[in-house]
């Protein structure tokens, strides 16, 4: 069971997206898992053979627990007509930092005719999970590539072909069978309406409303979030001797430069000022180590990376703090669009574990709250966090002229035992400095 935060002591595994004999890869997705504040998908770190499943679905487990057992020196038996099973990357992932080697991906094999003695090669665990959440039976579908494999292709069309009627999990199917349940009057709360076994038993067992209970679900998850949270800034205030430092940047150097950039790009690809202050915090602690890493066991240990931890709150109460790994190597538009993706997928509950990492430095932006200020609470156990207010026209005197300026007031809350104000300065002046020049961005 991964930590997937200083808060976190345990986790609920969900669903295995695996089973024994399966050949997975460093990076796949292998198991969903629920945590007091999100539903999280957990990827697999070793190439191998799954041996054995150790935790079953539903059960509560501490974090450090074995959740499977995994046989790295494993191979394929030989003469099973089948290819290894591989799983495809996650959905819609942004850009990965360049020092990252690319993955193998399903989808880039080369189309060629099936061959009718050919046995079809099982599905990939992300194409059984996809599968799952469209409520599509896997046995009754033809892969469109070599062999038969199913690929995601195949169920995002049968999917689309199929929108005006309501997609149904094959175990879902059974049970409605089973229990005499209509369909068609079953409300489904699975991706884009999908009829789920939890709704058929609901209806089955005449409970409430998949709304209410949905609602319900929700609440409880907000609650446990917020106690979780509570319990952390408390030892956080607790713990940690807070400094508190702001200044004040111009940005309009950054605004006219990304005002000239944005007519080149396509609307989906223009950047927004919220990209270059992470570009800039990112850039920043790099340069002033002393406030990148994490103090543990009474000294300050600095992290190798900027993996900046990105925190957003979510609409239904409660904070997430996903990480850009290796921030300070990106180029303004790969953060743009790892900004764009990692919010997107919190609010909707889709993070995988590697994105929950322990960050080393983190951003609290609340300027499109209108908040002038930020004065953060620092995460455990890293040591500083940078706070972004909201950019706003404000008077502002350049070259003995008063002025309208667009400016950002930021500030930077930091750990005492690790750094003094000193330090601290210096960080909050490389940012106004880095933006300043933002062609290097």
């Amino acid at each position: 069971m991964p930590s997937l935060g200083a808060d976190m002591d345990e986790g609920t595994l969900l669903e295995w997206l695996v089973k024994p004999g399966d050949t997975i890869h460093r990076g796949d997705i292998v198991a969903v898992v629920d945590t007091a504040k999100s539903a999280v998908e957990v990827e697999c770190f070793a190439d191998g053979i799954v041996e054995a499943l150790v935790v079953d679905p539903g059960q509560v487990v501490p974090v450090g627990a074995v959740l499977a057992r995994l046989d790295e020196n494993g191979a394929p038996p030989e003469g099973s007509g089948a290819e290894p099973v591989k799983a495809a990357p996650a959905p819609e992932k942004a850009p990965e930092p360049p020092r990252e080697p690319p993955r193998e991906r399903l989808h880039e094999q080369p189309h060629e005719p099936a061959l009718p003695a050919m046995a079809a090669a099982a599905p990939s665990p992300l194409v059984r999970h996809r599968a799952h959440e469209l409520g599509i039976d896997l046995a009754t579908l033809q892969g469109s590539r070599a062999g038969g494999v199913v690929h995601r292709q195949d169920l995002e069309a049968l999917a689309h072909r199929a929108v005006s009627r309501p997609r149904v999990s094959p175990l879902a199917r059974r049970l409605a069978e089973t229990a005499g349940v209509d369909l068609s009057t079953v409300p489904g709360t699975g991706a884009d309406g999908a009829i789920r076994a939890d709704d058929i038993r609901r209806v089955a067992a005449g409970g409430a409303p998949a709304g209410e209970t949905e609602h319900r679900a929700d609440g409880q998850r907000a609650t446990d979030m917020r106690r979780s949270i509570a319990a952390l800034m408390s030892r956080s205030k607790r713990e940690i001797p807070h400094y508190y430092l702001s200044t004040t940047v111009d940005l309009h150097r950054t605004v006219e430069w990304m005002r000239e950039r944005n007519r080149e790009l396509p609307v989906g690809e223009r950047l927004v000022p919220s990209a270059a202050l992470l570009s800039a915090a990112a850039r920043a602690a790099r340069e002033v180590p002393e406030l990148n890493g994490h103090w543990v066991d009474g000294e300050f240990r600095p992290a190798p990376d900027v993996d900046l931890g990105l925190i957003l709150s979510l609409r239904s109460g409660g904070l997430l703090a996903p990480v850009l790994k290796a921030a300070d190597t990106l180029d303004l538009s790969q953060v743009m669009a790892l900004m764009r993706d990692l919010t997107r997928r919190a609010r909707a509950g889709r993070l995988r574990g590697s994105e929950l990492s322990q960050p080393s430095i983190s951003v609290s932006n609340l300027g499109d709250q209108g908040v002038e200020s930020v004065l953060g609470v620092i995460y455990p156990p890293q040591v500083a966090l940078v706070g972004f207010g909201a950019v706003a026209p404000r008077p502002w005197a350049v070259d003995g002229l008063l002025g309208i300026r667009p400016l950002v007031t930021v500030t930077l809350a930091a750990d005492h035992r690790a750094t003094d104000a000193a330090i601290g300065a210096r960080l909050l002046k490389a940012i106004g400095r880095i933006l300043a020049t933002p062609e290097e961005l």
